[in-house]
């Protein structure tokens, strides 16, 4: 037989980058030998993140299109141009069985150059609200794997197929890993533990309401793990260094999140795919704080597609400042209130999503 070759495509943010290697890592766990290789923008995280997972990745000059008229949005037609003749140089390299495309600028291209020349197309569209590129794809693509129900309101109904989001593989059975994790972050077993993550690129709102929140977080005596991200978090360890004694700590980046969901009793997040799907996995009673910039506002509609079920709590990126860590502090102290969310946002997880996606990349590559 044949050496099955599969192109993915996904980046930007890990909200992409990550759904992709799982789907990667579940081919490889099939197919041992299968050729793998990733298509990205050049100069986003998928460039430094997809090689240290073990694959080859190459970019595409694609960037995107700014919400404000500038300089770089006169260039976006020739990128587009560039990268797509690109896309078809390397579709027609690499030869490819299946395309996959999760999200970011170059999938657009790809998964376009990809169909153009007959080859079979999957999309997995995280979000409860589909993005323009997949809309336009989805008219070609031959499987589009889905988070949310009621996605042929963007989608051909008869192409959908729920699966939920790929998630690290390592965030299963967090329950047993508790004592392990107050020992990795040298926590208070004793105590009550807020975990904060603003997404792979930092969360301003956030930040600064923690950082102007962390006398009342002591005064309660609540710990805390912050995940600050690279602009924010010189900034933020100066304003920790007075409530080290507290278990009051700032962290650029989180390496274990498995052990980190594993010691919080509420955490605090950005309302991306990626970090809910996460969420009702772990169970944990969340406070969502959907970014506003994000794309035709997409995660307010995935933060509210769990507080409409009860299932986390809404704080609005306006209203941080006021309400963030007041709202924190309301939810620790009300036991009653943190079972309810838990048990409801466990009701929302999928499980094997990344496995099942993998099956269908499988079948349309007719890999037997």
């Amino acid at each position: 037989m044949k050496q099955l070759k599969i192109i993915l495509s996904g980046g930007g943010t890990g909200g992409h980058i990550f759904p992709a290697v799982s789907i990667a890592n579940e081919i490889r766990k099939n197919v041992p030998d299968a050729e793998i290789l990733f298509v990205g923008a050049l100069g986003k995280m998928e460039m430094e993140k997809v090689p240290a997972a073990g694959y080859k990745i190459i970019g595409l000059p694609i960037a995107g299109i700014q919400r404000k008229l500038t300089l770089s949005n006169l260039k976006f037609p020739f990128l587009l141009l560039k990268s797509l003749f690109k896309a078809t140089s390397i579709v027609k390299e690499f030869r490819p069985d299946v395309v996959v495309g999760t999200g970011g600028y170059a999938s657009g291209p790809l998964l376009r150059a990809a169909m153009a020349l007959g080859i079979p197309a999957l999309i997995q569209e995280q979000n409860s609200f589909a993005g323009v590129t997949n809309k336009w794809l989805s008219k070609k693509v031959s499987k589009i794997c889905v988070a949310y129900e009621g996605m042929e309101t963007f989608f051909p109904k008869e192409k959908i197929m729920l699966t939920g989001n790929p998630v690290r593989q390592d965030i299963s059975n967090i329950e047993e890993k508790r004592d392990e994790a107050f020992a990795f972050f040298n926590l208070d077993k004793t105590k009550k533990t807020i975990l904060v993550v603003g997404g792979s690129l930092g969360a301003k709102g956030i930040n600064e309401a923690i950082g102007m929140g962390l006398q009342q977080l002591a005064d309660n005596d609540i710990q805390l793990i912050w995940q600050t991200g690279k602009t924010y978090f010189e900034t933020a360890k100066q304003q920790t260094m007075p409530f080290e004694s507290k278990n009051i700590r700032a962290v650029e980046f989180i390496t274990r999140m498995d052990l980190a969901y594993a010691f919080a009793d509420v955490v605090i997040s950005r309302a991306g795919a990626g970090a809910i799907s996460e969420l009702c996995i772990v169970k944990k009673p969340s406070i969502l704080v959907p970014l506003l910039t994000a794309a035709e506002d997409h995660q307010t509609k995935n933060a509210m597609s769990l507080v409409n079920k009860q299932a986390a709590i809404l704080v609005r990126d306006t209203e941080t400042k006021k309400d963030l860590v007041k709202t924190a502090i309301e939810l620790i102290k009300n036991p009653e209130k943190r079972n309810e969310l838990s048990k409801n946002i466990s009701t929302m997880a999928f499980h094997n999503s990344a496995t099942i996606i993998a099956n269908e990349v499988l079948k349309l590559a007719k890999y037997k």
